[in-house]
């Protein structure tokens, strides 16, 4: 299984409308073969001098069972139409493919 920590960093004031369509695409996702765990995040709402904050981002907490079910995901219809829907709200987007260290 790998994981996907995915940064989508929108223009400003754009954040709730992304989170929209991102929930909205949850059921369909959470569907696909090889998903699991689809989860979009934001900044916690914490006192904690130490936190980063973004602000303008969502953070995606993905599990994929493999690279393949990834790539998959990524053609899906789905995911295609929603990258069209939201293309003018978002920055831009960082991905990480994470591996457990651990055999």
């Amino acid at each position: 299984m790998i994981t996907v920590i995915a940064e989508i960093r929108t223009r400003p004031g754009h954040r709730e409308s992304v989170l929209k369509a991102i929930e909205k695409l949850l059921p369909a996702v959470l569907a696909e073969e090889g998903c699991g765990g689809y989860q979009p995040m934001i900044d916690a709402d914490t006192q904690a001098p130490w936190q980063k904050r973004s602000p303008d981002s969502i953070f995606m907490l993905e599990k994929w069972q493999s690279q393949a079910h990834l790539e998959q995901h990524l053609q899906m219809d789905h995911m295609l139409k929603h990258r069209e829907t939201i293309k003018d709200s978002v920055l831009d987007t960082t991905i990480y493919v994470l591996d457990n260290p651990s055999p």
